[in-house]
């Protein structure tokens, strides 16, 4: 069993910027993904970036350059960077752990296991 625990999520301008982190504790196997997803009332959750055990990451083409998954050296605190943030990315963000089938680890939730509550993040214009 994995427990996930989001925080960081704020109240932010249309440019700005926020670190998301997500406290990662539990059985966890050596091979594993990880990753932050969003989601919108109404609308299904989406991915936006992951990470392999061996640090490989993964971007939703709109945050390219923008977002930046990371994890410390101990691997239990999954980070999230974003910067230039826009309004549509309001959402309440989660992040998730699953398996590693070494097929790359993809911006699916049905990848992903076990889920955070998440936290919310406004960007307001």
């Amino acid at each position: 069993q994995v427990q996930l625990a989001e925080s960081g999520g704020d109240l932010v301008e249309v440019g700005g910027s926020l670190r998301l982190s997500c406290e990662v504790s539990g059985y966890r196997t050596s091979s594993y993904c990880m990753g932050w997803f969003r989601q919108v009332p109404g609308q299904e959750r989406k991915g936006v970036a992951t990470i392999d055990n061996e640090g490989s990451t993964t971007y939703e083409d709109s945050v390219k350059g923008r977002f930046t998954i990371a994890q410390d050296n101990t691997k239990d605190i999954l980070y999230l960077q974003m910067d230039s943030l826009k309004a549509e990315e309001t959402a309440k963000y989660s992040c998730a752990y699953g398996a590693n089938w070494f097929l790359g680890c993809g911006l699916s939730p049905s990848e992903y296991t076990y889920w955070g509550q998440g936290t919310q993040v406004t960007v307001s214009s």
